[in-house]
Order: C-alpha cells, then structure tokens, then sequence
C-alpha cells in the first residue's frame, strides 16, 4: 500500500514538473531560441538572431512611449512577464557617416560609432510584417542590475536588444544611423502624435521604410523624445544613393540633404555649426575624399572610416567601438571591431543574396 500510494506521489510530481516546463517554455520560447543564438565573436562583440515577434505593432498601437523607462517596462512587461527588471542607459557618443557609390554603381553607407569601450551587440531580425535587417545595439545602453558574466547577461538582455539599436540597414537597403550633438535641451516634441524615443525610432524605420521618402514620413507620423536626453539626429540613406540628416530644430523636424554626418548641426539657421571642432574636423575629411573621387569601393569607404577614427585624434577615454560598411544594393554588411581595419565580420541581410 505504501508503494503505491509511493508511486502515485512520484507520477504527481512528475506530470506537474512536466506541467511547470511546458508553461516555463510558452511563457520564455522567445527568451530561450533567441538567447541560444547569441554567438561571441571577439572580446566585446556578439552577434544574434531574434526568434520570434518581438511585437513592435504592439508597441506601437499603445501610442508607444516618450522616455527610455517606459520602453523598459514595455520589454519587462512583454519579454519578460514582469520578472527581470531592464534599464536603458545612455552617454555621450561621437560618430561619423558617408554615403557614396561603387565603380559598379552600387550604394554604399559607412558609420563609425564612437564611445568607450562598450560591448557590442549585432542584431538580425526577420519581422513577419516588416523587412529583414541587421543592426547593431550598445550593450552598455542595456543594464539588468545584477552581478553576472557578461555572456549569461547577453544572452537574457538579448531580447531587448530589438528595441535599442543605434544603426543599421534593411533589406531594401535603407541605412540610419543615430548621432550625437553636444547640445541642450534635447528635443521633446508634444503635438498630440503617438510618442517615440530614439532608438524606437530606428527600430520603426528599419522595420517599416523602404526608403528615405517613407523614413523621413514615418518619423513625421510620431513625437520624438530624445533617448537618455540626448540631442542626437539621423543620419538616412537608401539603395537609390539620396542621403539626408535628420535634425530637431526647436521642436521641428527639418530635413536637409548631405552625404556625410557627424556630430553638428547641417541645418540652415542659428543652430548651424553647433556641435564638437573634432566633429567639424572629421566632417571636412570626409567630404574633401568624396570629392576626389566619384566613386569608392567598400574598401575604400573603409578605409575613409580609418582615417577619420578615434586613433587619429587626442582622445584619451573613446574610441571608434565599430566600423560598418553596407553595401545597400546587394545587402551586405562588414563589421570592424576597435579600429582593427584588417578583419570584418560579414553579413548578409535576408533575399539580398
């Protein structure tokens, strides 16, 4: 009798262990594919590929939100049911962009992002309603509050990491790009529109425009709010070769067209020019190499990027953390780690091949 009843209570716990695991992976299958996909690459650098919807329309049909801690309870809500808590940090960053074209005719983009040394994060993602892209997230950006390696604290910030991206290109081979300016206030729009913080909004373009017109017209469906209070713009190019930077003049958005970004103002007006002298420095680089030429190779638009990196400058506490180079008509991205201008990492964004 008492082996029975023995048996009966091993049968229980073993039907309600198996109950706790079929709930643990409803509730965590996105937590649990994406984070097995993160793959180390060098010493502060990862790579990963989101597994699942990481419900951006949701997100969005809320009215979205107007500053970096109500995306995080949006992510703790969603990805993590309530269960770990997420920050969303941000700091002062220099970075320089350049839009050009091959001797094949084919568009190219650089970005160099400029920071301390931080842990970067590469990010593809396939949205069933949006378009493939890959991106890049800093990871100092993301914060659990806990003690851990740093690998565990990637794989379980992983899926956050849609939702803070600072570049990137899609499968139509639109580029943005976020860049800082030394400036205050930052721009904090109220007009009644659904709200957006920065790198929400480079998630939206990435997922939702094909080119620079839809950009520039998506980002004028919503109010912008400057993540970590930050005056930053963006930096847009696509496939077709047109580039503008996107800025926030008193609470207005203007649009003004240029192939190179770096960390001032480009608007006409009185806040033209505000901004870093290195930046201006940088700028001036950049564009006399488009000048002198009318088209450069990818290993030439990296090579430009090498020139106008942190280890040309007196910069004791930055450094340029990555380099990019995409190539917007066939889709392919090569990543430079740390000023090493000797090996990429490539990708390959989705039907681009």
């Amino acid at each position: 009798m008492k082996k029975i009843r023995w048996n009966y209570f091993i049968y229980a716990f073993l039907i309600l262990f198996a109950v706790v695991l079929i709930a643990f992976a409803i509730l965590f299958h996105r937590n649990i594919w994406t984070a097995a996909s993160v793959k180390r690459l060098e010493d502060g650098l990862y790579s990963m590929e989101y597994k699942g919807d990481y419900r951006l329309d949701d997100f969005l049909e809320q009215g979205g939100v107007a500053d970096d801690l109500a995306v995080a309870e949006f992510v703790i809500q969603d990805v993590f049911h309530g269960l770990l808590p997420v920050d969303l940090r941000g700091g002062s960053f220099g970075c320089s962009t350049i839009s050009a074209r091959t001797p094949e005719g084919e568009t190219v983009f650089g970005r160099n992002f400029d920071w301390g040394a931080c842990t970067a994060l590469i990010v593809q993602t396939s949205p069933a309603d949006g378009y493939d892209s890959v991106s890049t997230v800093n990871m100092d950006f993301l914060n659990l509050g806990l003690d851990m390696r740093e690998e565990t604290q990637m794989r379980l910030l992983s899926v956050a990491a849609p939702f803070a991206p600072m570049d990137g290109m899609n499968e139509r081979g639109l580029c943005v790009a976020v860049l800082m300016i030394q400036d205050s206030p930052a721009f904090n729009q109220d007009t009644g529109k659904p709200d957006l913080t920065t790198t929400t909004a480079v998630r939206l373009m990435l997922d939702e425009a094909a080119d620079v017109e839809e950009a520039v017209e998506l980002l004028s469906r919503y109010d912008m709010h400057a993540s970590a209070g930050m005056m930053v713009h963006f930096a847009l190019s696509d496939a077709a070769g047109r580039s503008v930077v996107v800025e926030y003049i008193d609470n207005e958005m203007v649009v003004t067209e240029t192939p190179v970004v770096t960390n001032y103002y480009l608007s006409s007006g009185e806040k033209y020019g505000i901004g870093t002298e290195e930046s201006k420095i940088r700028y001036s680089m950049l564009e006399n190499m488009l000048q002198s030429s009318s088209s450069f190779s990818m290993d030439e638009i990296r090579d430009g990027l090498d020139h106008v990196s942190k280890h040309n400058f007196d910069s004791e506490f930055a450094s340029t953390e990555w380099s990019i180079v995409y190539n917007q008509s066939t889709g392919e991205a090569r990543y430079y780690h740390r000023e090493n201008y000797e090996k990429y990492y490539p990708f390959i964004i989705g039907g681009r091949q």
